[in-house]
């Protein structure tokens, strides 16, 4: 399954972040705490050319805390800064102005020297759709300023947010790339949500996150659906599933389709407790 995804606002906005990188100090690039790799873009190296970056974790708390930290323990060895955080209830989020300073402090000193008058962090907030942008921003500047949703592609311009006398944030659209060259990048964009479902297959979604549940979470898979054991057929496990959730159609048959949207949904709404889609290692 190849996922493709490329609105035009998102190539503007990629012109309009190159044109404003000259104004920024720091950068922070906002990623899925489950996806940490999956949700990154893989352009985002080459448009900030060298600029300061801290990596925010997002959405933390529904990610596996065990592997939030072997994450950043592996981002720390390659020599990026990151923070673990969630922009709805606000968890972390007073260390992004600290941190932000602690790596600037030699830039700003030597504005200081000669003679330039102190003045807020310049940052630009970049990262793909429905990773949290907006409800970030919303809360460091501590008002409703973005718009927020639950579906990729609602940001679609620039737009400079003051947060304090601290800071100042340039909000920027999600940005994807044309296509994804690894077929498990999309489905782990698609699983948790980052990709509109209306272009992908989600029976194809559904079947990767239970395979990956088996073999990642396989209690937590059979508890779920109260199943003694895992079946290794994938229309048995539908078939298991959807008879325990009452999928059925006349005739006894199952209702892939439902059944899928079941599946989807329990991911989504962390039914199976906090789930992180991929490890260093991988």
């Amino acid at each position: 399954m190849t996922i493709q995804w490329f609105p035009g606002h998102m190539a503007k906005a990629r012109r309009e972040v190159t044109e404003k990188l000259k104004l920024i100090d720091i950068v922070f690039e906002l990623t899925d705490a489950r996806i940490p790799m999956s949700s990154r873009n893989p352009m985002i190296e080459e448009i900030l050319q060298n600029k300061p970056k801290i990596m925010l974790l997002n959405k933390a708390d529904k990610a596996d805390p065990r592997m939030t930290k072997e994450w950043q323990a592996h981002l720390e060895q390659q020599g990026v800064r990151s923070l673990a955080i969630n922009s709805v209830d606000g968890q972390g989020l007073n260390q992004i102005i600290t941190a932000s300073k602690e790596i600037l402090k030699e830039k700003f000193d030597r504005m200081k020297a000669k003679g330039v008058k102190p003045r807020a962090i310049r940052a630009l907030i970049i990262g793909i759709p429905n990773v949290g942008k907006s409800t970030l921003i919303n809360r460091l500047a501590k008002k409703n300023i973005a718009k927020t949703g639950d579906r990729p592609g609602i940001t679609t311009s620039q737009q400079w947010v003051k947060v304090g006398k601290e800071l100042e944030l340039l909000d920027t659209p999600g940005i994807l790339w044309p296509k994804f060259e690894d077929e498990k990048v999309g489905l782990r964009l698609a699983v948790t949500g980052a990709i509109k479902d209306s272009i992908i297959n989600l029976q194809d979604v559904a079947v990767y996150a239970l395979r990956f549940l088996e073999e990642n979470y396989p209690e937590r898979l059979k508890k779920r659906y109260d199943l003694a054991e895992i079946p290794e057929d994938t229309v048995e496990l539908f078939d298991a599933i959807g008879t325990k959730r009452g999928c059925l159609m006349s005739g006894g048959f199952i209702n892939y389709d439902k059944t899928t949207e079941i599946i989807i949904r329990d991911i989504r709404t962390e039914k199976f407790g906090p789930l992180t889609f991929e490890k260093p290692e991988s």
